[in-house]
């Protein structure tokens, strides 16, 4: 009996003391009560379960979708989708066209290509960058088998967010921001295999750094609601306006529940109060519809109480997967774009005096660096990670409540392109450069070796060394040419053809760019709502 309580007691102790270690390396540095920081979770989910072309096509179909909805106009149908997707799986090996882009060791080739079409029509259905495309179903489907498929597909967490750097998915890796070797193989691993990697501790006053999911996908960040206090882990959002997380009655649009997810509702709360109002917000990637509801809020250990935002009772697959790690979304453009018609966290906080300005600020980590440094701030800048004798500011030219600003050339290898008056939205909530035709065009035409893939994506070296460059305020932002790098065309030839971080897409107007992560991991970037302004600056 003694044996069994001591090893009872040990058991718990061990438990109590990685539960602190977790909790320590979660919690905001708090050095002041005027400016906040929160680490943003990187999003854990395997990515092989995609094929590259087909999960470009979804990130293009997507971008496209949240481009359209900032333009207020209509957006691409659910079949003029889906025909892009089917048009992109006969670039895959065997298929109607020659080329064999994607043969990988360990997978035959495609004799029968698609002898099974109902097959493939079903596995095209999702088509705008969600759950529903499997690369294992595809493969399946078109006769095919991966090595190590299942392994692949296993979620693995890198590196250790206390110590401060995150460890190189594969063996012997080493950071490095040359592209002579071809793409990362931390890239190639981490689009394979997904995974959580963590941050650094923060560096700036009340920090929290961002967490990356995969090859730098998504950013995300833990906050804390209701009573007593849970954690909810949320996207953070540039390009919508609303908070929300899933309500414990939800309901997946496939029909049963949302997943694996942490839930918010009376049972879980008891200061959860529900007005019973709806509210619904369409995203690039799916949709939520549900009711606004007041309930306490902690951001990096700033309360708001009683705030207002929304659970979700209906979610689109997108949400409600399992493989979807984050339970509700945090929307940071200004407040007018809200479709619940609240102010945002940031806002709240800034009315409430919990911190001086509503000032939102992007640090966006880089999974190839082996060093993830990013972070969120609220309330002010992390004058840290920038150089401030580059810090340009500009107006926000959105009628809208988007994070718009002027943008007066782009270049490559310092020749300047000529296109001139153009705007770029700038979206924390999209991966890729999204550009109007003749501008995409432009763009690759400058690049050697580049070459259009007919679908609005297009192809480069791997092994390319062009320097793409935007220009805000007179200050020229350079894209480092890693980011440019999307994907391997063939994961097993890193110095072949990658697919482009910049695609074409059906823009709001002849003359806006959507710019995501590809753009955003190269500047900080920060957003002032009380004076309407957006800022960028050179990162060190």
């Amino acid at each position: 009996m003694q044996l069994v309580l001591s090893f009872s007691t040990l058991l718990a102790s061990l438990l109590v003391a990685l539960s602190l270690a977790n909790d320590a390396a979660a919690r905001p540095l708090k050095r002041n009560a005027g400016m906040v920081t929160l680490p943003m979770k990187r999003i854990s989910q395997a990515r092989n379960d995609v094929h590259p072309q087909l999960l470009l096509q979804q990130h293009i179909n997507r971008g496209a979708k949240r481009l359209a909805r900032m333009a207020g106009r209509a957006g691409p149908t659910d079949l003029e989708m889906r025909d892009k997707l089917h048009k992109r799986m006969y670039l895959l090996p065997g298929s109607r066209k020659p080329e064999k882009r994607f043969n990988r060791q360990g997978m035959k080739p495609i004799s029968a290509a698609v002898t099974n079409n109902a097959k493939v029509e079903t596995l095209a259905s999702s088509t705008d960058g969600g759950q529903g495309i499997s690369l294992s179903g595809l493969l399946s489907a078109l006769g095919l088998t991966g090595a190590g498929s299942q392994d692949a597909a296993k979620q693995r967490q890198k590196g250790n967010g206390a110590a401060g750097t995150a460890t190189a998915s594969a063996a012997g890796a080493s950071a490095s921001n040359s592209t002579s070797g071809g793409i990362s193989q931390v890239d190639i691993n981490d689009a394979a295999n997904g995974g959580l990697t963590p941050a650094n501790n923060p560096t700036a006053n009340n920090s929290i750094g961002l967490q990356i999911e995969a090859n730098d996908v998504g950013y995300i960040a833990t906050v804390q609601m209701g009573t007593p206090p849970a954690d909810f882990k949320l996207l953070m959002d540039s390009g919508s306006a609303d908070l929300w997380v899933g309500g414990e009655n939800c309901q997946s649009e496939s029909g049963g529940g949302c997943g694996n997810h942490t839930f918010l509702g009376n049972t879980s709360s008891s200061s959860f109060v529900d007005s019973g109002q709806p509210f619904e917000v369409t995203y690039g990637s799916g949709d939520v519809k549900g009711t606004i509801i007041n309930d306490n809020l902690n951001v990096a250990g700033l309360n708001l109480q009683n705030h207002t935002f929304g659970v979700a009772t209906q979610e689109s697959v997108d949400f409600s997967a399992d493989t979807t790690t984050f339970d509700g979304l945090m929307g940071l453009a200004q407040s007018t774009l809200s479709e619940q018609k609240v102010l945002t966290p940031v806002e709240s906080l800034a009315k409430a005096g919990s911190i001086s300005s509503a000032i939102t600020s992007f640090k966006l980590g880089r999974v190839a660096d082996n060093n993830n440094d990013g972070e969120v701030t609220f309330g002010g800048l992390d004058e840290t990670k920038f150089d401030k004798t580059t810090l340009t500011t500009i107006d926000n030219v959105s009628q809208t409540g988007f994070w718009e600003g002027a943008m007066n050339a782009v270049s490559v290898n310092g020749k300047d392109l000529g296109l001139k008056g153009r705007t770029a939205i700038l979206d924390t909530g999209t991966t890729l450069i999204i550009a109007p035709q003749a501008d995409a065009d432009a763009v690759h035409a400058a690049i050697p070796g580049s070459k259009p893939d007919g679908q609005g994506g297009y192809t480069i070296p791997c092994t390319t060394t062009a320097s793409v460059a935007l220009n805000f305020g007179n200050t020229n932002f350079a894209i480092d040419p890693r980011d440019l790098l999307f994907s391997a065309v063939d994961p097993n030839n890193p110095t072949g053809d990658c697919v482009s971080g910049i695609s074409a897409g059906q823009v709001g107007g002849a003359n806006e760019w959507l710019c995501g992560d590809v753009f955003l991991k190269n500047a900080y970037f920060s957003t002032d709502v009380n004076n309407n302004k957006i800022s960028l600056a050179k990162l060190v």
